[in-house]
Parts: C-alpha cells; sequence; structure tokens
C-alpha cells in the first residue's frame, strides 16, 4: 500500500479533507464541498491557534485520512490537560487498511507529548462500527454527550 505519512494539514489539503468529511451518511447531510469559503476560513483559524492539531494521512502523494486534535487546559482532575479527537475521517479506498488504527495511535501519542492525562472523543450514536472501533482501541463509552444546535 505505499509508506504512510502523518503531518499537519496545509491549506491545499482542505478540499480532500472536505471531501471525507461529506463522503458518508452523515457528512452529506451537513457538509457544502462545493462552497470551500468556510472551510478556509476555519482551516485559518485552526492553524493560528496552538491547541490544535489539524492532521492528514498521505499515501503515495494522496490525502487518505484526517482528524483533529484539540488540547483543553482545565482545572478538574488536578489541573489535567485533555484532548479531544474530532472528525476521524479514512477515505472510501482506505477503510478497513489500519489507517484509521494508525491515525488514533498518533493522536494517543501526540497527546502523551503534550502531557495529557485523558484523551476523549464523540462519535454519532448511530455509528456502532465507530463505537466498535474506539472500543477495540481502549476507549470507554463512560458519558453520556449533548450537544445544542446554534
Amino acid at each position: 500500500m505505499g509508506d504512510l505519512e502523518i503531518r499537519p494539514a496545509a491549506e491545499d489539503d482542505v478540499p480532500a479533507i472536505v471531501a471525507m468529511l461529506a463522503d458518508d451518511p452523515l457528512g452529506a447531510q451537513r457538509e457544502s464541498p462545493d462552497d470551500l469559503s468556510p472551510y478556509r476560513a476555519a482551516f485559518e483559524r485552526l492553524a493560528a491557534d496552538p491547541n490544535q492539531r489539524l492532521v492528514v494521512a498521505v499515501r503515495e502523494g494522496r490525502v487518505v485520512g484526517t482528524l483533529q486534535l484539540t488540547f483543553i487546559p482545565g482545572l478538574s482532575r488536578r489541573g489535567a490537560t485533555r484532548s479531544i479527537i474530532e472528525a476521524v475521517r479514512i477515505h472510501a479506498d482506505e477503510r478497513g487498511s489500519g489507517l484509521g488504527t494508525q491515525l488514533i495511535e498518533w493522536a494517543i501519542d501526540a497527546s502523551r507529548r503534550q502531557g495529557c492525562s485523558l484523551v476523549q472523543l464523540t462519535s454519532d450514536a448511530s455509528r456502532t462500527d465507530a463505537h466498535r472501533f474506539y472500543e477495540r482501541l481502549g476507549f470507554s463509552a463512560t458519558h453520556v454527550g449533548f450537544k445544542l444546535q446554534l
């Protein structure tokens, strides 16, 4: 399958990232790959924030995966810093290849290097395959999450 590189996302990667975000039933309802301007603006905000890591997985010059890792300093848990993994996406051609595991392991290692004591993530309730995947990697479904659309 060729060598894999996990690196910080560049602005030129935005179209490929958005395409992966839109390439599933949930993403197709909420993403707009025909207008990249809001994504490019968001990329600039992410790039300027030292607590954000937007990364891509690249194989043979092609973006095949992505995730966003956010570091959150806090007072709870004895002043612990935690990280949140968001927007994990694997290109359809790469699903089942182990790439998702590699990306999550990268995020866990990056969290350790940043001094985090906890890594957390959310997954839509309908993504039962993803839930099994995260549990295989050692994550536990310990909380109930809530969202408020603004």
